[in-house]
């Protein structure tokens, strides 16, 4: 469940932290969410371990993600149903920020301003 606290601190959501949720709807260990993270956004985030590791540890601490295993040092992790949650609800404040800006833009392209 979402208090309102999380919802204060990951709304608006930064970009690394939208994409690191993307990439543990699957469960990846650390190097496979920056690898995830770089393909699909074709290389414009790049994430630093540093970054990395101290983003899944707040994610984690949060309850957003879990850790799903841990072998040989590597720790899996994978989103929990509140980082679901808050994932679907930026996506959708995302999406109609876009739908806003697509709307004004196009709407002055043709009106030839």
């Amino acid at each position: 469940m979402l208090t309102e606290a999380l919802l204060k601190k990951y709304r608006p959501m930064t970009e690394t932290t939208y994409y690191t949720l993307l990439a543990v709807t699957e469960p990846r260990h650390g190097y496979a969410i920056m690898q995830f993270v770089s393909e699909l956004t074709e290389g414009r985030i790049r994430l630093g371990t540093g970054t990395l590791y101290t983003m899944t540890g707040r994610l984690a601490e949060d309850g957003l993600i879990s850790i799903v295993s841990q072998e040989n040092g590597k720790k899996t992790y994978g989103i929990t149903e509140a980082g679901r949650e808050m994932l679907l609800l930026e996506t959708e404040r995302l999406s109609y920020q876009l739908r806003n800006g697509l709307e004004i833009l196009q709407g002055r392209d043709n009106d030839g301003k």
